[in-house]
């Protein structure tokens, strides 16, 4: 990295806006931060504290809300430092750390996605053969692929921009290190890197969309057949929060990384990351867990156990 470099560290230049701004975004971010990493450790202790949710949608929600904490923590807590920092450097290795993370666990994501998603075909569409093609060996080969081929999409982006020549400012316009201001940066021929960067990006995530927007297509089909209204009402409202969620997340991202990255401004960067960023790790625990009455009931029984052993302990 040294020897491809001028550079030892970037500044983050962030949001733009007035002193008194920053500090009403550093609230609200905070408040974000802090309930979503909430929100998901609660999924994932309920989840293992009751023993009737031990099935694999609710391992790939634990696999999904243990991801999210890692993915908002990688940005939001130097994102919310250097919003009170005057300033707000990261280091070259930093900030190549920090976006060999992004990718890996965006990457990871989309395949976990995909993955619930094939989880719920088989037990709507298929559920005489659900015990035996999801079995909790399946399940975890399922969870680990995803985990292991995320690892290895999030190697190569980083590498090719590890290897990049900066030799001239190093302010970047984002909140932080992602992969189109990085490229606008560089004092290097970038053109093979955002080819092969393109291609992987459409690879990944048209992939993984399109196995899940295939499998929520045999759901519906298979939900149009149950004779009962009530039925039908509650699995559609059950498909279309998912659907909600996955079309934030993809809607957002192919946006960002399949389309030439000379058409983005850095402004449209920043709003568009903040929905992929902040706004779904936020959405997922209240899609995937709080609509759910099964896990509303978990959560409710877990409640009540704490509070009946804090008043035991009490008196």
């Amino acid at each position: 990295m040294a020897n491809s470099t001028a550079l030892v560290e970037f500044q983050l230049l962030g949001f733009q806006s007035p002193p008194g701004w920053q500090t009403f975004l550093f609230i609200v971010l905070l408040v974000i931060y802090l309930l979503t990493v909430t929100g998901n450790a609660v999924i994932i202790f309920v989840v293992q504290l009751e023993a009737r949710l031990h099935s694999p949608m609710y391992s790939f929600l634990q696999n999904l809300s243990f991801l999210e904490i890692c993915y908002i923590s990688t940005i939001m807590p130097k994102m919310l430092a250097d919003l009170l920092a005057e300033r707000k450097a990261i280091s070259f290795a930093g900030c190549i750390a920090q976006l060999y993370c992004f990718v890996f666990l965006g990457a990871t994501e989309c395949f976990l996605l995909a993955v619930m998603a094939y989880d719920r075909y088989l037990a709507i569409c298929e559920p005489l053969y659900y015990t035996v093609k999801m079995s909790d060996a399946s399940c975890t080969r399922l969870a680990i692929g995803s985990w292991v081929t995320g690892i290895f999409t999030g190697l190569l982006p980083s590498l090719l921009i590890s290897r990049l020549r900066f030799c001239g400012s190093n302010q970047i316009k984002h909140f932080f290190c992602d992969i189109p201001p990085l490229l606008k940066l560089s004092c290097s021929d970038t053109s093979m890197t955002e080819v092969v960067i393109f291609i992987l990006s459409l690879l990944v995530l048209f992939s993984c969309l399109l196995l899940t927007l295939v499998s929520y297509l045999f759901i519906i089909l298979t939900i149009l057949k149950i004779p009962s209204s009530s039925g039908k009402r509650k699995t559609f409202s059950t498909c279309g929060s998912h659907l909600a969620v996955v079309s934030i997340y993809y809607g957002t991202m192919i946006s960002m990384y399949v389309r030439p990255t000379s058409n983005l401004s850095s402004e449209l960067n920043k709003i568009v990351s903040v929905f992929y960023t902040v706004v779904t790790p936020l959405l997922n625990p209240v899609i995937y867990s709080l609509r759910n009455k099964d896990f509303r009931d978990a959560l409710k029984k877990q409640l009540r156990r704490t509070l009946v052993r804090g008043g035991l302990d009490n008196t």
